[in-house]
């Protein structure tokens, strides 16, 4: 619900000098708003831009800072897993329910399967696995599980994407006579961690691997790396099995750990954006049957990469869906099925789950929005603290994208629960600055006589929790007074960071060109933002659809033929744009600052003539000084 005029614009390259920009352009050949995009990535020289401009999967295998060994806990969870294939020893998988935790326990599922069939093609591996039920089981380990499986006969237990906080499922696991194998990306409980056989997780403490923010399935490739290694000398061709592993399985690996990344919101530099782009590449023409159905139902083409946000918006929902809204082993079985048919009924079940999704999400961002009106004071601002909203209807599968949506609306942490036999379960998203795996750390009391939660876990921006309904009125108390002194005015400022300015005359095909080599985009790498300054409205504003604004644009000083490219408004954020032209009251020959970003126009409303380009507003105000507060703001000539 911000306006666009609340929001604070400011140079995300504030600081970079002008030569390390201006130098790298022209080593590069690229514009220089591309070279300002790098540095203020801090990607300074041109062998840093090569390899974030051109990732491969050559030089991400063969890059020593990628090296699986490095993680702490490898060495013992790659014997004893390979001591077990040797035997045809049963294991379990022992997964979560979002995209994270299913493509995870896909991928390790299939690698060791892969490796004991290199191994002894008579005696495959005997692997199966377990994906909790979110509204029967809940988050993380659970001991009745444990037990199932050792009474199976299974004594080797590995989980992937949970088990860090598991300190309690770890001594009941050794009490059964299980080793269990911890894989897990998420922060452990005050540095403790789990007493097992093995914790691979880079977050923990000791871990010299250098990227901290794998999300889970990458942990879990990290592993099958490892093993689909170790497991050569035991091939009767090493050679030819590595030239297999290296060419076929990881490539394929990596499209489901490219799906996990993006949906899982990690940073993309480095590793994890490398990992991105190669899986997004793979993913061109994917043959396996249920990627494939589902890609089409997400209408995502099948003749070229996808994009992240196509992954984000599109694919992951419909994956996230069955754990949301029904049982996530349906992902599982989708990605593992060679079966067309059965391919595509679960393809088609996971579009109608996310559909129902949808409608919940939609029903109860109706009550968000009326409670999220009754919060607002004289002056329209929120409280300065977390805000928790409950209501016992809302499903429990949505409720982090319910949270989501208040931080989108209200720029202020979110805690959304819903209750069931007495019981509130809820989920966190936060805002920039503000850590919510530490406020609920700190509000939970731990060593109290009552702590507060029955589980938690997550970490800066987004978590997990559960406690006793009656003790809501605690929780919004203790993080109230949490929050008090932590978000502060200028933490609650929203703010736009954009990456250079622009004139029309810089908007071209090749800057577009240049824009689409920095993907994928995403965490801590966002889509380029770019400022216009003083640009003139060439026609009255067009309303698409009552909610949508076109503007059509040229700029002062651009003569005797100013060009012409069209401003898109959308409104799917907090900003409406036809109520914020009205606001401005924007009329034909009105001047305009404009943030936005460079799209290809594939709609009907753009008409300018800038080769099929347009500019996707961000946020606009009447045409300002060259100078803010901020500072002068770096031009691009």
């Amino acid at each position: 619900m911000h306006a666009a005029s609340e929001l604070h614009w400011r140079p995300r390259a504030a600081m970079v000098e002008p030569d390390s920009s201006e130098s790298l352009a022209a080593r590069l050949g690229c514009p220089r708003a591309i070279a300002q995009v790098l540095v203020s990535r801090g990607i300074a020289t041109p062998a840093a831009a090569e390899a974030f401009l051109h990732p491969t999967l050559e030089g991400f295998l063969a890059d020593p800072a990628h090296d699986p060994a490095q993680l702490l806990g490898m060495a013992p969870a790659v014997a004893r897993i390979l001591a077990a294939v040797r035997a045809a020893e049963p294991i379990l998988i022992y997964g979560d329910y979002d995209v994270d935790g299913t493509t995870a326990t896909v991928l390790l599922k299939t690698a060791i399967e892969r490796i004991g069939l290199a191994m002894q093609p008579q005696r495959p591996a005997q692997v199966s696995y377990h994906v909790p039920h979110r509204i029967r089981e809940g988050y993380g380990m659970q001991n009745a599980i444990l037990a199932e499986a050792a009474a199976s006969g299974i004594r080797l237990v590995i989980s992937v994407d949970t088990g860090i906080r598991a300190i309690a499922e770890a001594v009941e696991a050794r009490a059964l006579g299980l080793d269990l194998v911890v894989t897990d990306h998420h922060l452990p409980d005050d540095a403790a961690i789990p007493d097992c056989l093995a914790v691979i997780n880079p977050a923990q403490p000791g871990c010299p691997y250098p990227n901290k923010h794998l999300c889970g399935a990458a942990v879990a490739f990290k592993l099958a790396q490892a093993l689909l290694l170790a497991a050569a000398p035991e091939t009767p061709d090493p050679a030819a099995y590595l030239d297999r592993v290296r060419r076929v399985l990881l490539p394929s690996f990596l499209k489901l750990v490219a799906i996990a990344t993006i949906a899982d919101s990690v940073p993309l530099t480095g590793e994890n954006r490398a990992i991105a782009a190669i899986g997004l590449a793979a993913l061109a023409n994917p043959v396996q049957p249920g990627l494939r159905a589902l890609m089409q139902l997400a209408k995502i083409p099948l003749d070229r990469a996808p994009t992240a946000t196509e992954v984000g918006f599109r694919l992951a929902p419909r994956i996230n869906a069955a754990g949301r809204m029904d049982i996530a082993g349906d992902v599982v079985e989708l990605f593992l099925t060679r079966d067309v048919v059965r391919a595509r009924e679960l393809a088609e079940k996971l579009d109608r789950l996310n559909q129902d999704r949808r409608a919940s999400e939609a029903l109860a961002l109706d009550a968000i929005d009326r409670e999220l009106l009754s919060l607002l004071d004289p002056a329209g601002s929120y409280p300065a603290e977390c805000l928790i909203l409950d209501h016992p209807e809302w499903h429990r599968g949505v409720l982090g994208i319910l949270a989501s949506r208040v931080v989108d609306r209200a720029g202020r942490p979110a805690l959304v629960l819903t209750h069931a036999e007495g019981n509130a379960h809820g989920s966190g998203r936060s805002i920039p600055g503000f850590h919510l795996l530490d406020a609920l750390t700190a509000v939970h009391g731990a060593g109290c006589e009552a702590p507060l939660f029955h589980r938690f876990g997550g970490h800066a921006h987004a978590v997990g929790f559960s406690l006793p309904s009656g003790r809501l009125p605690e929780l919004r108390a203790r993080m109230k007074a949490y929050a008090a002194a932590l978000l502060t005015a200028p933490l609650l400022v929203p703010q736009l960071d954009y990456d250079a300015e622009l004139t029309l005359s810089n908007i071209t095909p090749e800057l577009s060109a240049w824009i689409a080599r920095c993907a994928p985009f995403g965490i801590a790498n966002p889509e380029p933002l770019f400022l216009i300054r003083n640009a003139v409205l060439a026609a009255p504003v067009r309303l698409i659809q009552e909610k949508h604004i076109c503007l059509q644009l040229t700029q002062s000083g651009e003569k005797p033929n100013p060009r012409k490219i069209s401003a898109l408004g959308w409104s799917r954020g907090p900003t409406n744009w036809p109520a914020r032209c009205g606001e401005l009251g924007l009329a034909q020959g009105s001047a305009i600052d404009l943030l936005f970003r460079l799209k290809q126009n594939t709609g009907p409303y753009a008409n300018g003539d800038f080769s099929g380009l347009e500019l996707d507003l961000s946020a606009l105000r009447p045409a300002a000084a060259p100078e803010s507060a901020s500072g002068p703001a770096p031009r691009v000539p």
